[in-house]
């Protein structure tokens, strides 16, 4: 069922509005997390885990010494966990750093998937 020409006019006001006002919510970068950071990460957290568990077991003979290898198995957990979730550099620039040749590749070559979906949006909705 089509939309009635009021509908249709409020539809594309509060589409031009978002467009004006919220342009940083639609151009927000993804910040994509590395599998390298996320393999090493867990590697850290399991190294400091078995430090961790090994300042334990030493803790109840030595006392001090294994209190030491504890807390520092506890930091290296931390440490993991913290560099696994840490996205990229490259991962969180902006789309507006890239070079205009870069824009006008991305164009040429069909432009980004939003695009290319408001442009198939458009074209379907012109035919009703």
């Amino acid at each position: 069922m089509p939309l009635s020409e009021q509908e249709q006019r409020l539809l594309d006001e509060m589409e031009r509005h978002l467009m004006s006002n919220d342009a940083d919510v639609v151009t927000a970068p993804s910040r994509a997390l590395s599998y390298r950071n996320i393999v090493l990460g867990s590697i850290l957290v399991l190294a400091g885990l078995g430090a961790l568990i090994a300042g334990v077991s030493i803790g109840f003979n030595t006392g001090v010494l294994g209190i030491a290898v504890g807390v520092v198995g506890f930091l290296v957990m931390v440490g993991g966990v913290v560099f696994a979730v840490t996205p990229t550099r490259n991962s969180s620039r902006l789309p507006s750093a890239r070079s205009a040749s870069t824009k006008r590749s991305a164009r040429a070559s069909g432009g980004s998937f939003m695009d290319r979906m408001n442009d198939r949006w458009d074209r379907r909705n012109d035919g009703h």
